[in-house]
């Protein structure tokens, strides 16, 4: 039921609607948490690990369970999917504002992680079905841009709410928007009829889980254990022999959670290499940034979360001219400018002292930062997706956010590696920001030797609509 017209039907508002604020809210959790640490940790306990484990119990979940969550979109039908992501995301929202403890909450969130796996792979699923042409470019770029502010302007949510509120009221609030997206679900067509003969690889979801798990609870608590500990290396080579295993059960099963197959076509392979440096080093330095803003440099939660909002209205700005114009040029030169910019944006943190003033040190590295985003976020998406027939687009959606949320969350848990403390400093920080500049330039990097533009670029046609293959 694709549409080429250019203008939206009332059915693809509703689509784009829905598909906007379901990936919205799975998004804001994932940063929003960041500048609440502090007050979470002084209510309820807990030094740098355990200000980990808060962010990386959702990331862990909602990464692991992702590509099962791609392959459920597939066989019973993204409205189906997304309304039992929505009612748990609720359910465990409620949970985390309640949490009477430390480990209560980072239970929650691994909950709240599951169900917002549920979100991202349908959303974004509905619009590559209900789109094509022009419009299908543009959906992908408001998308883009409003769920890649969702990632940026989180902290300065959780930043009013804590220090006007409570930090439980940053979860709280997911209650509203959640209400108005199962209103609009039922605005929806009903969804496809399930694909014959589809099975769900239950085997393969519980190998990734455990090959990721274990190894981020190791790469957390080497800080406390050291890596001699049997607590530390148990997990992790654990981890490895069962992420070797999905590789080879993937290869072997018939109908498989991760179709192995995808990585055969170029931009897809590469651009989700891209992906995990890119999404690494924003998580990473997003993290650090809202924990060094308000431990050393003395910014309350809602400053430092503000500290981020002119990268937030660059992405509003920019992400869907930026995706149009990739759909019109090729996708190569933003996704290799665009990272290499934002890790120019860190490098500029690397003359942070502890106070921070923010207009002289913080603000021209949010502003290079920012730019550096908008330029990359909206072409690496349609790149990716675009590469994939529409009919995987379930699956290869899930693969790419697997890849993100994978890197986030390993990111996160070598947070206190990097840092070389168990309590971030002006030298650890240096330290981060640093290697999250690192990451953002190898990104840049893969994607100019191995993402390719099509040959023939048709200008009538959406950057999703062109296929590259080996």
């Amino acid at each position: 039921m694709a549409k080429s017209a250019t203008a939206m039907t009332r059915q693809q508002k509703f689509v784009l609607a829905v598909a906007v604020l379901a990936s919205f809210i799975s998004f804001l959790d994932a940063t929003v948490i960041n500048v609440a640490l502090p007050a979470i940790s002084k209510e309820l306990g807990g030094e740098l690990a355990s200000q980990q484990w808060v962010v990386d119990s959702y990331l862990l979940t909602l990464g692991a369970v992702i590509l099962l969550a791609g392959s459920l979109s597939d066989v019973y039908g993204r409205k189906k999917v997304l309304l039992a992501g929505l009612i748990g995301f609720g359910v465990a929202s409620l949970a985390c504002a309640f949490a009477p403890t430390i480990e209560f909450l980072i239970v929650a969130r691994g909950v709240q992680g599951i169900a917002g796996a549920l979100l991202v792979p349908s959303s974004l699923a509905l619009i590559l079905a209900n789109f094509s042409g022009m419009g299908q470019g543009r959906a992908i770029g408001t998308w883009t841009a409003f769920t890649s502010v969702a990632n940026i302007a989180g902290p300065i949510l959780g930043g009013v709410l804590v220090d006007t509120l409570s930090w439980r009221y940053v979860f709280g609030i997911n209650v509203l928007p959640i209400a108005v997206t199962l209103f609009l679900l039922t605005k929806l067509d009903h969804d496809h009829a399930r694909l014959e003969g589809a099975r769900i690889d239950y085997v393969g979801a519980v190998l990734g889980i455990i090959g990721l798990g274990l190894p981020v609870f190791a790469l957390i608590e080497q800080a406390n254990f050291g890596w001699g500990s049997p607590v530390v290396m148990v997990p992790m080579v654990v981890g490895i022999i069962a992420l070797a295993a999905f590789v080879l059960w993937e290869r072997r099963t018939p109908h498989p959670m991760l179709p192995l197959e995808l990585f055969r076509v170029r931009n897809f392979s590469v651009g989700n290499v891209s992906t995990f440096l890119i999404y690494g080093a924003l998580s990473l330095g997003f993290f650090s940034v809202a924990v060094f803003l308000q431990q050393v440099a003395g910014y309350s939660a809602t400053w430092a979360g503000f500290a981020m909002v002119p990268t937030s209205l660059l992405l509003i700005g920019f992400s869907s001219f930026f995706g149009r114009l990739s759909g019109r040029i090729g996708p190569r030169l933003f996704m290799t400018i665009g990272p290499i910019i934002a890790g120019t944006g860190f490098l500029l943190m690397l003359r942070f002292t502890e106070q921070a003033p923010y207009f002289t040190e913080v603000l021209p590295a949010v502003l290079v930062f920012g730019f550096g985003m908008a330029l990359t976020v909206a072409p690496l998406t349609a790149a990716i997706l675009g590469a994939i027939d529409p009919a995987r687009s379930g699956i290869a959606s899930a693969v790419n956010n697997a890849v993100s949320r994978v890197a986030g969350l390993i990111a996160v848990a070598l947070a206190s590696l990097i840092a070389g403390m168990m309590v971030l400093d002006l030298v650890g920080f240096h330290r981060v920001v640093l290697v999250t500049a690192l990451f953002f330039f190898a990104g840049g990097l893969v994607s100019l030797i191995g993402i390719q533009n099509p040959k023939h670029i048709n200008r009538s046609q959406p950057v999703t609509s062109l296929r590259q293959e080996d």
